[in-house]
């Protein structure tokens, strides 16, 4: 493990000499690969570099005890070296966890995808306040959100509403949220009072780079054809809208919410190779079954995962056994308790499964 870190450090100060070289600074698309993969080193080796530091304290805290025989001094000493020995434990873990892939694509993008579940026209309302409550949270931690393709109902809902997230931590926080949400409430179309239940299923995917994932122009077939919209002046006369055909997995992805033809294309090829990279994982997680136990969930877009409960006021996430009685600020993005649980409660799965 050392040695790996060694090498890690070693390649985050190359990237630091790349960035400030003069070369790298005048070609934009070369510097932004470095400083993407340099933010991408930046933990592990904060974290190694804080593990050498206390590994010295220990040996001089250790040389020290060896020295000295003040009592009241030895006292202190072996509590600190107590305390810096827990620290030194605790930043292994996080260290192997790192280099063992399970944050091996926490600096990356994702593309998250909102469908109405059972429910009817409530569960298009409800997967629009998914996202709502997805933006919420976004705004809150700085990051970034591109709708990407939507498809809304008459009511204001969404059929489906896909859209990408950029920012730091953005996958490490959001990748828990896969799988299928559950409200339970009043419609406003209810004249009874009765409550109902509706579902919508959400998917977080990686969004890959094409270095990624190469795709074919063989193995894809796109159409184009009149985006449907508002009629009057906003009428769309062209063929702008974009569908692509995944031949081998029959993977289908339509982009129409641009005027123009050729952004409706590039965000569904951004989908697309999301989505195949997504369902390659899948396949992978599945045959290591060992590794799938260790997760909190399936990771099946089919598991119920949460429930908002609107006469209660809570939401509960099943895979943790977590109630929380806050809805209305989860709602406004306020989703950092959750993530936070969910985080904490994969990373010791992961512990004890070793």
């Amino acid at each position: 493990m050392f040695e790996q870190l060694q090498n890690l450090e070693k390649h985050y100060q190359e990237l630091e000499r790349f960035l400030a070289s003069y070369e790298t600074v005048s070609d934009k698309e070369q510097y932004n690969k470095y400083a993407k993969e340099l933010s991408g080193l930046k933990e592990p080796v904060s974290l190694f570099r804080e593990y050498k530091r206390i590994i010295k304290e220990i040996k001089d805290l250790e040389i020290a005890l060896g020295e000295k025989d003040d009592d009241e001094f030895l006292t202190l000493a072996r509590t600190e070296l107590q305390d810096l020995k827990n620290k030194k434990l605790d930043l292994e873990q996080r260290l192997k966890n790192i280099l063992a892939g399970e944050d091996g694509s926490v600096g990356r993008d994702v593309i998250v995808e909102i469908r109405q579940g059972t429910g009817g026209m409530e569960a298009g309302l409800f997967a629009a306040g998914l996202y709502r409550m997805y933006t919420k949270y976004a705004a809150r931690k700085g990051w970034s959100i591109e709708p990407m393709a939507a498809h809304p109902t008459e009511l204001g809902g969404f059929k489906e509403i896909v859209f990408s997230v950029k920012g730091k931590d953005a996958y490490k926080r959001i990748r828990f949220e896969s799988g299928v949400h559950r409200v339970q409430r009043v419609p406003a179309t209810e004249a009874q009072g009765r409550i109902h239940t509706s579902t919508a299923t959400v998917a977080v995917l990686i969004e890959p780079e094409e270095v990624d994932l190469a795709i074919d122009p063989k193995d894809i077939r796109i159409d184009t054809y009149r985006s449907s919209g508002p009629g009057g002046q906003h009428m769309q006369k062209t063929d702008s809208a974009v569908r692509i055909t995944h031949l081998p997995t029959g993977t289908v992805v339509a982009c129409q919410d641009e005027r123009s033809q050729l952004k409706n294309k590039n965000r569904a090829m951004r989908i697309l190779r999301a989505k195949i990279l997504d369902m390659r994982q899948q396949e992978e997680s599945k045959k290591i079954s060992e590794t799938r136990k260790s997760q909190i969930g399936s990771g099946d877009r089919s598991e119920k995962i949460r429930t908002y409960n609107f006469p209660d006021r809570r939401v509960t996430d099943h895979r943790i056994n977590l109630t929380l009685h806050k809805l209305e600020a989860i709602l406004e993005g306020d989703l950092d308790e959750l993530s936070d649980a969910l985080i904490k409660a994969s990373e010791i799965k992961t512990h004890e499964s070793r």
